[in-house]
């Protein structure tokens, strides 16, 4: 069984940054992983993918040069670093595997299999 634990959340003011972590057991290969997020009202939204070897990478239009998605070599541990942040970056953020085998990522949710709880980010202006 898979199980995805995201850590790193809090309230922080605009124009600080936050590292939020995933780590995703239960697995023998590296996986494409990704990061979503949900605000208040608002649809599940994509906010960057990562292929299983690391060097394929998405980023949402809106997080762009602002947000860095990394991963540990040979296992399933994620990182977003988030610089610069925002209100509108108020959401709980989501560590999503996609244990297909995809070569690639994938920014599609129903491709993703497994899910974490979630970890709450709250920018103040």
């Amino acid at each position: 069984q898979v199980q995805v634990v995201e850590s790193g959340g809090g309230l922080v003011q605009a124009g600080e940054s936050l590292t939020l972590s995933c780590a995703a057991s239960g697995r023998t290969f590296s996986d494409a992983m990704g990061w979503f997020r949900q605000a208040p009202g608002k649809a599940r939204e994509v906010v960057a993918a990562i292929s299983w070897s690391g060097r394929s990478i998405y980023y949402a239009d809106s997080v762009k040069g602002r947000f860095t998605i990394s991963r540990e070599s040979a296992n399933n541990t994620v990182y977003l670093q988030m610089n610069s942040l925002k209100a509108e970056d108020t959401a709980v953020y989501y560590c999503a595997v996609d244990t297909s085998g995809n070569y690639y990522y994938t920014v599609i949710e129903d491709e993703y299999d497994y899910w974490g709880q979630g970890t709450q980010v709250t920018v103040s202006s």
